[in-house]
């Protein structure tokens, strides 16, 4: 028979949940792969046996660290699902990245981890490709319900952006690379969202009509 301590231990809640954020914290704080199972495992604080019946391998780890981001809405894409917004406050929304005083900006982790598993077949990888996708379809749904006439495409321009202001407000730990993406996805979205046909109506109505 085991330690009743660890029997205890391994059967109480709240295990999985602490290796999880115990490896947000460490994945964040000094990138994924720079990151050992034994440091997580101290962290958490959990056993080695116990950290490895909820993740048999670092690669579900990973993968459950992203799809904890993405449940979680720290991703920063979540906005586009907020549905006290209107579609294009949201699609505006998307360029205003989240930033703490005194601690660095961090850019997309589907992006980073993707960097970190650079080959296209790794789970991390694909995990990240599938919620970039996602995006793009989330996109393309929003400026669809805004009458854009080529969504998709727009969809995959403001994704661009949205990835480029991350990327580079991180690199720069400045967020005024977002202001600067948000001014031309202004731009794009002003050009192709067709003007409202009441609105338009009430300009040259006679007064009083």
């Amino acid at each position: 028979m085991g330690d009743p301590k660890e029997v205890q231990r391994r059967r109480g809640r709240g295990g999985r949940e602490r290796i999880l954020a115990a490896a947000t914290a460490l994945f964040e704080a000094q990138g994924i792969t720079a990151t050992s199972m034994e440091q997580v495992a101290a962290a958490a604080p959990v056993s080695k046996r116990t950290l490895y019946q909820h993740f048999p391998t670092k690669d579900d780890l990973v993968v459950s660290y992203l799809r904890h981001l993405v449940e979680s809405g720290r991703t920063i894409d979540a906005v586009l699902d907020r549905a006290d917004l209107p579609p294009r406050d949201r699609l505006l929304a998307l360029f205003a990245l989240p930033a703490e005083a005194g601690t660095p900006i961090r850019g997309c982790p589907f992006i980073d981890a993707a960097a970190e598993f650079p080959d296209p077949h790794s789970p991390a990888h694909r995990y990240a490709a599938i919620q970039k996708r996602r995006m793009v379809t989330r996109l393309t749904e929003l400026l669809t319900t805004l009458g854009v006439a080529d969504p998709r495409t727009l969809g995959e321009q403001l994704a661009l952006l949205a990835d480029g202001a991350a990327s580079r407000s991180m690199v720069l730990d400045d967020t005024g690379c977002c202001d600067h993406a948000r001014a031309a996805a202004r731009t794009l979205l002003d050009a192709a969202i067709p003007p409202d046909p009441n609105a338009l109506a009430s300009l040259y109505s006679p007064a009083g009509a």
